[in-house]
This record gives C-alpha cells, structure tokens and sequence, in this order.
C-alpha cells in the first residue's frame, strides 16, 4: 500500500503501532483481520483509554491514517474499508471496555465505602481520606436523611435518579452524597444546610408517591453520620408505629418518644396498669385506644376528634366515659391525662395488645 503525506496525530492521540502494515497486508492478500490482531487493537483502545486519550482523538487519527495510506488504483480498496470498519470497532470497545470496568470499580469503592460509613465501620483516617474524594469533610458536622416508600430502591432505579437530579440540579454536587441503602433513599448533606436535607425529603416524598421521610439531627465526624442516620432510622420507624401523618419528620422533634421508651419494661408496666382494664371492654381495647390517641393528637378538643372519628360529640364523650368507668382514669381531667396519653404512645410503640407489653 503506497502512503501518501505523513499524517500529523492531534493532540493527545495514541499510535496504534504497525497499523498502516496491517492494512498493507489486507490490501494485499485480501484476507480478514484475524483474532489475535483485533485483540491487539482491543488491548490498544484500551491502553489510550487508560493513557487520557479521548475516543474522538483515537478514532478520528486511526481515519486519517488510513486516507493517507489510501491504495490508489488497486483491487483491495473495500476489503481495506472492511478492515478499517473492523479495526475501528476493536479499538472502541477495547476503550469501551475500560471505561465500564473503571465505571464498575467506581461504584464498587462508593458503595463500599458508603456501607463503612453508615455501618460505621473502617478505620477513621482512611474513611476520612475516602469521603473528601466525595466531597465530605468530616471536620465539619453531618447530618443525614432517610426516606422510604412502597417499594425497594437501588441507585439505578428511576427514583432515585429524579430525586438526585432535582437535588444537584439546585444544589450542586459538591459536598452532597446521594445514595441507597436497604432500599432506602439516603442524603448526606452539611449539618448548616438544612434546606438540601429539607428539599431533599419533599422531592423524595413526591417521587415515591406518598413515602415518608425523616432527618436526623447534625453530628460531627465520621461517627455523627452514622448516629444522624441511625435517628433517622428510628424517625421513621416511630412515625410507623404512631401513625404520624407527617410527610417530613425531624428527628429533633421526636426526642422525647426515645426517653419514654428507654425504660422499655417500666413502659410495659405503666401500658399494662394504666390500659390493661380496656382488655375486658365490649369489642375489646382497639377502639378506646383509637379514641384516646385521636382525642389527645386533637389537643384534647372533644368536637375536633369526634369529627375526626367520624363520630358524634354525644358518642364521643359516651367512650370517653366508658374509659374512665374501665380505668379509673378520666381523659378530660389533666391529673390523669398525662399517664393516659403517655400510655397510649407506648401501647402504639409495644404494638400493644397484639403484643402483649
């Protein structure tokens, strides 16, 4: 094959070595480019790939270098086309190839260094040194929050993509990790940036239909993460318990549930003294827990909660006599209504009595 003018490679491009004899030899015998030479042009994508040269700049040299090595007036010109197309296919997925494996190892060092930092495992030093390429500082706090919804989540999924875009396309990237974790969506953001956590909630909330979402306070350090998501966790699980209607809980606001139960057995006892009477009601306890719990979330308001249960004020005030009558105890009366309503929130964190406290 008679070459033409020296072909000057842009800049950044790689040479394939002995790429214009290669098609010399096709031109020439007209055979194929066989499987030990495409691996070459493979490995060789793969090689520049890893080397910073572009794909645009390999392809682009690689076209020039055949037109300059063009065989003027001979029979071989589309087998040498053929080769070209074949060689040119080798050295992208030979890059391809490296890219995705770069792309898997990637996402592999993410998510095991996001199940360190949530786990709270990893030696502190290189957890720190593996979240500023991240883009978090452990020197400042944390704080972390955790939506969930109808369904499981990986990052892959749809969900969590349009939650992620909608958060970095308002905050940016920096010093934001967005991610997955049983299924759960997680956002790690700046202990003084409530307002990505807040936003981060509302547009979880939308995009699982309904889900709910819970954030934890700010904490500083590696060991903060793990503890603000840790309260988020337990966030959501309460408002499970409770019912919390809330579509974005704080966990700031719930602290009090943690001390009530802490003493999980004096719980126990207060749930079974102070409500074991309603056992022995007609149709059991279920609907004088029901009436209890609304009547105090409505602020003790008797018209608010009967609307509420749908019920009449006159068959409202009927159960709360019934209450009384079974517990010794008189929801309108504030000597007893802290015991009563501070029983009834650990009969819904027991699951009490279908778990009998």
């Amino acid at each position: 094959m008679a070459s033409r003018s020296p072909v000057k490679p842009p800049e950044g491009a790689r040479t394939c070595p002995g790429f214009e004899a290669l098609l010399d030899a096709v031109a020439a015998t007209g055979r194929d480019l066989d499987g030990d030479e495409l691996e070459e042009l493979r490995s060789f994508g793969e090689e520049a790939a890893i080397g910073g040269t572009t794909l645009r700049a390999l392809v682009v040299h690689h076209l020039s270098r055949t037109r300059a090595a063009w065989p003027a007036g001979t029979a071989g010109s589309d087998r040498v086309l053929a080769a070209v197309q074949r060689a040119v296919e080798a050295l992208c997925e030979g890059y391809e190839r490296a890219e995705q494996l770069a792309v898997r190892r990637q996402e592999a060092a993410r998510r095991e260094f996001i199940d360190d930092l949530l786990y709270g495992s990893g030696e502190p030093g290189l957890l720190a040194e593996r979240a500023e390429r991240l883009g978090l500082r452990f020197s400042h706090a944390h704080a972390v929050a955790v939506a969930d919804g109808p369904v499981p989540y990986a990052e892959v999924d749809a969900v969590p993509r349009l939650v992620e875009r909608a958060v970095t396309g308002r905050f940016g990237e920096r010093s934001i990790l967005l991610t997955t974790k049983d299924g759960r969506l997680i956002c790690i953001a700046p202990g003084d940036q409530r307002q990505v956590l807040t936003y981060f909630a509302k547009q979880a909330h939308a995009a699982t239909d309904g889900g709910r979402a819970a954030i934890g306070r700010p904490h500083p350090g590696a060991g903060g993460v793990v503890h603000s998501y840790e309260e988020a966790l337990r966030a959501l699980e309460l408002a499970g318990r409770l019912d919390l209607e809330d579509p974005v809980l704080y966990a700031a606001d719930l602290l009090v549930y943690p001390v009530l139960t802490r003493d999980r057995q004096a719980m126990a006892d207060l749930v079974r003294t102070t409500l074991g009477p309603l056992l022995k009601a007609r149709g059991g306890p279920e609907p004088h827990l029901e009436t209890l719990a609304v009547y105090f979330d409505s602020g003790c308001v008797t018209t608010q909660a009967a609307r509420r249960l749908s019920l009449s004020v006159r068959a409202l005030t009927y159960r709360l006599e019934r209450i009384h009558l079974l517990t010794g105890s008189d929801p309108a009366d504030p000597r007893h209504r802290y015991a009563l309503q501070t029983a009834v929130i650990g009969a819904r964190i027991l699951g009490w009595p279908a778990h009998k406290a």
